[in-house]
């Protein structure tokens, strides 16, 4: 009887680590060693001799960090960082703001056709990304874009969306429109979490709904907000399907706009993947360098806000 429990509760305490072994089998194979087969192209490169030809002629050897150094001074490389540095500035504000917004009017007691509200709002973000901007690439295009013909009839000027600063607003709308509605039901679940005994005190209190929502909601869901902007922030760093799908529609989007665009040319379009895993680990460093920090500034400003 004795063997037996013991085997029982063995049995019991090796449950977790089985049902572990799928995500950790998973994780493996399609995370942790692509990222170590991408660090390890990145510390080596091609040697050619000669011209080029033979079997011999071009061997890979051991570079260390000379790729990175290489990625670091790179001035292609830098333009596209700082150009996702004001796309990220006008997306990430906007789209968190709208989102806030229709999670807060959602939740609202005199809202109508809630339901339909929602699903409307949230619709946007099952469309995919490449269709969505190839849409609003067309929508842009003086040609054929209906916006255009109705400013033309009106005799208003026709801002040509696709060329100069106006690129940046064209393409954050395509981030804006899209992920919006992801982030307002990730909003709007926290308010609906709230209990509704806080919301009975305020009202005895004699709060209006504005201060109900400024003074209750907001700072009750922050930690959806710090959820949500710190998806945004990882989504903003990784740009790519926007511009890509915009570049043949216009020559003001070059092929290295966004750094990962820049990979994607170093890689596939110049054939050099050693330079571009260097740049790839580079922009993955980044992500985590300023997701980590903005978590721990969330963490110690939450520590801060319960110790009062």
């Amino acid at each position: 009887m004795k063997s037996a429990a013991r085997r029982g509760s063995y049995g019991v305490r090796r449950a977790p680590y089985l049902f572990l072994v799928p995500a950790t089998v998973l994780f493996v194979l399609f995370f942790a060693l692509p990222i170590g087969y991408a660090v390890w192209l990145s510390l080596r490169k091609v040697e050619v001799s000669g011209l080029g030809l033979g079997s011999g002629a071009r061997k890979e050897v051991w570079a260390g960090l000379e790729n990175y150094s290489g990625a670091l001074s790179d001035s292609e490389l830098l333009n596209g960082a700082l150009r996702v540095l004001g796309y990220g500035c006008i997306v990430v504000p906007v789209m968190l703001g709208l989102a806030l917004l229709f999670a807060l009017m959602l939740d609202s007691e005199k809202v109508r056709l809630a339901p339909f509200t929602r699903l409307a709002i949230f619709l946007p973000y099952a469309v995919p990304g490449v269709v969505a901007a190839l849409l609003w690439g067309f929508l842009y295009l003086p040609d054929v874009s209906p916006f255009h013909f109705v400013l033309d009839r009106l005799g208003l000027p026709q801002p040509d969306l696709l060329d100069g600063g106006p690129l940046y607003l064209a393409l954050s709308n395509i981030a804006v429109w899209g992920g919006t509605g992801f982030n307002m039901i990730v909003i709007y679940t926290a308010l609906r979490a709230i209990p509704a005994e806080v919301y009975e005190a305020a009202k005895l209190d004699g709060a209006t709904p504005l201060q109900t929502a400024l003074r209750i909601k907001i700072p009750m869901v922050a930690p959806s907000l710090v959820l949500t902007f710190f998806f945004s922030i990882i989504a903003t760093l990784q740009v790519f399907n926007e511009p890509t799908t915009l570049k043949p529609l216009t020559n003001s989007v070059a092929s290295t706009w966004s750094p990962l665009m820049k990979v994607y040319q170093d890689a596939f379009g110049k054939g050099d993947i050693h330079a571009a895993a260097a740049q790839a680990t580079l922009i993955a460093l980044a992500t985590l360098v300023l997701s980590f920090g903005f978590l721990r500034a969330a963490n110690r400003r939450n520590k801060q806000e319960a110790a009062r």
